[in-house]
């Protein structure tokens, strides 16, 4: 078992398995959320979310969490990976699939910003999160809609399981919106905390995990009274900063064939660079990522969030700003200022001149890489 004091108490872990090549501390660290819900965080070393990491580690993460994923599954498939953490890691562990189901699987993910062009499939609840509402949105193309709402098998893509319940409100809203026909549920994460019942039990379906880690957790309280001043970043609003990138890698339904923007200026020889996704916008910029570590550069990727974390443990520093969207809540990049790069590369779904420019200040030479640069 392992122990880890916060502020607010003390978490304590315990592993009853793991795969082969993922030991609890491959695949995570500790944090403090600025949260009065839940007090503590466990901060993914491979997810590319709060700790930079190579591009091919997280790529091994994805082979190995695909490789572990029934293939006797009834076709259609709809594959959907959870914002905002989980939408790089859905893709990149569909892509994997895709070698395997092909067109029989189609991907798409769940998101907090509503687009006016393309239809709402539904709307659920990540009630333990700081941004509750989420949307489902479907396609135009009357085959992606028509895959989606036939589908007999779900794969279902998050970071961390605790409790099973944000899976069970999507899976209801899934119902609700006609997907009648589904057969089978494999819930798809790196670490799985619930225990052996989830509250998924009740909906009739078979529902299957698939895992790197499984364990369980303690959280101990201290009687230290904390006033937790928590930054409002729920909104899901329609923004006033544009989004000018097409929705190709999951926020529509896609079969994934977009590919890294080719507005990258290529690595000089032995340069460090880190890549920074903006919010759910994460898989066109690992992308960019991965090619730029596939030529020959020491490559780290991350991306921003409206997450609030509390600095230390595995928070070593935070950039806060403005979000690229207009909708003037606070975004954050953590563990990139107290770190040296040669370059950094903040790759958005926005124009140009819709980063904050105080985050200019915390980096010094950020470097803005959107659709219509």
């Amino acid at each position: 078992m392992k122990h880890i004091d916060l502020s607010r108490g003390r978490i304590s872990v315990t592993v009853n398995q793991h795969h082969p090549q993922w030991k609890l501390d491959d695949l995570l660290s500790f944090a403090e959320r600025i949260n009065p819900k839940r007090a503590f965080l466990f901060v993914s070393k491979v997810l590319g979310k709060h700790i930079p990491v190579a591009p091919s580690a997280m790529q091994k993460s994805y082979q190995d969490l695909a490789a572990i994923i029934p293939k006797d599954l009834p076709y259609p498939i709809s594959v959907i990976g959870m914002a905002e953490t989980a939408v790089g890691l859905g893709a990149g562990v569909y892509r994997e699939l895709k070698q395997d189901f092909g067109q029989n699987a189609i991907f798409l993910t769940t998101t907090r910003h509503p687009v006016e062009t393309l239809p709402t499939l539904g709307l659920f609840l990540e009630e333990h999160s700081h941004a509750q509402d989420q949307f489902i949105l479907s396609s135009h193309d009357p085959l992606k809609h028509q895959h989606i709402i036939a589908s007999k098998t779900l794969i279902l893509i998050d970071d961390e399981i605790s409790t099973g319940k944000t899976f069970r409100n999507l899976i209801l809203s899934l119902k609700k919106s006609g997907l009648q026909q589904v057969e089978r549920i494999i819930l798809v994460t790196l670490v799985n905390w619930a225990e052996q019942h989830l509250v998924t039990d009740d909906l009739g379906i078979p529902v299957e995990v698939v895992s790197l880690l499984h364990g369980h957790w303690q959280w101990q309280p201290n009687q230290q009274p904390i006033d937790i001043d928590m930054p409002d970043v729920s909104s899901t609003q329609q923004q006033a900063q544009k989004i000018i990138a097409p929705h190709d890698w999951g926020r529509e339904p896609t079969f994934l064939d977009c590919s890294a923007w080719q507005n990258i200026q290529p690595p000089l020889p032995h340069e460090k660079i880190l890549v920074l996704g903006s919010g759910e916008f994460s898989w066109v910029p690992f992308l960019i990522a991965e090619q730029l570590e596939q030529q020959g550069a020491e490559v780290y990727y991350s991306s921003t969030t409206r997450s609030p974390i509390k600095q230390g443990h595995a928070v070593e520093s935070i950039c806060a700003f403005k979000d690229n969207y207009g909708l003037n809540i606070n975004n954050y990049a953590y563990n990139v200022k107290h770190q040296q790069f040669d370059r950094v590369l903040l790759v958005i779904e926005t124009a140009q001149d819709s980063v904050d420019p105080v985050l200019f200040e915390q980096i010094k030479n950020l470097e803005i890489i959107s659709y219509e640069s």
